[in-house]
């Protein structure tokens, strides 16, 4: 029996999500199906991070126990021939028979996409929000800074959240604006890393920054609103299709699964010197 880690990359238009729920099509529940299918014998992956519907993933991480020969760096290949084509797995290797991806200390990082124009993109319509008001993208960037460092996010999490510490430390919050990516417009875009995420927050973040982008709230209520500790204080939670889990780094072992964060860091570098 060996433990193979598998990088995960997925467009989540069409999946209700990450995790397994029952009478609906999430990107786990297709993996386990078509890893049964490939290695003869039930599997059930765990992931890293459950990503909500819609959104989603160039670098998600998760592992799965079998007794089948197949080299691990070969499920990949094999697998990918059974995936649909928005959900592709990167990379694929052995790790230890005791690594679980939501046990271990890690870093993840995020994006959220904006389209900021008088009118919609079909070409970005799947993975970029669009917002017709104008954004003061230097706003936006000051209230950000509240955000870095060990806050309680009481504010930005959803109520339905069922975490026992609101607790969190972003180690870094970015506002990037690309004025060439599209015509007579621009890519905003908000790029968020820390030790981990409430349900919700990072798109609850960047609802309440783009409030402050139009003027309804001022930079340093950044600031407030965590005092306040409060979900109602905060702005309005974006939707789920304009935001990608770029990718996940491991402390305990980065030579091992922050393979997966490199890969989608990877993308994210080259994205960003355009920016």
């Amino acid at each position: 029996m060996k433990r193979v880690m598998l990088i995960v990359a997925y467009e989540g238009t069409a999946y209700q999500g990450w995790q397994v729920q029952p009478g609906r099509v999430t990107v786990e529940s297709v993996l386990n199906e078509a890893l049964s299918a490939l290695l003869g014998e039930k599997i059930t992956v765990i992931g890293a991070s459950r990503t909500d519907s819609g959104v989603h993933s160039l670098g998600n991480v998760a592992v799965f126990d079998t007794g089948a020969r197949m080299p691990a760096d070969k499920i990949s290949y094999a697998l990918n021939q059974r995936l649909p084509a928005d959900i592709v797995v990167q990379r694929s290797c052995q790790v230890a028979g005791d690594f679980h991806p939501r046990k271990c200390k890690s870093t993840k990082t995020y994006e959220y996409r904006i389209l900021n124009r008088r009118f919609p993109m079909p070409t970005l319509r799947r993975d970029t929000y669009f917002y017709y008001r104008p954004l003061d993208v230097e706003k936006m960037r000051r209230g950000a800074r509240y955000l870095v460092g060990e806050h309680d996010f009481k504010s930005f999490c959803s109520i339905h959240s069922q975490a026992k510490s609101t607790v969190r430390n972003v180690y870094d919050c970015q506002v990037l604006c690309d004025c060439g990516a599209v015509p007579d417009g621009r890519l905003v875009t908000i790029r968020i890393t820390g030790n981990g995420f409430l349900y919700n927050m990072v798109r609850i973040i960047a609802g309440t920054l783009i409030q402050v982008g139009i003027g309804e709230l001022a930079p340093e209520d950044m600031d407030r609103i965590l005092a306040e500790r409060n979900r109602e204080a905060a702005g309005p939670t974006a939707p789920a299709l304009g935001l990608t889990m770029m990718g996940i780094a491991f402390e305990e072992d980065p030579a091992l699964p922050g393979m997966g964060f490199q890969d989608g860091m990877i993308v994210a570098a080259a994205h960003e010197k355009n920016l």
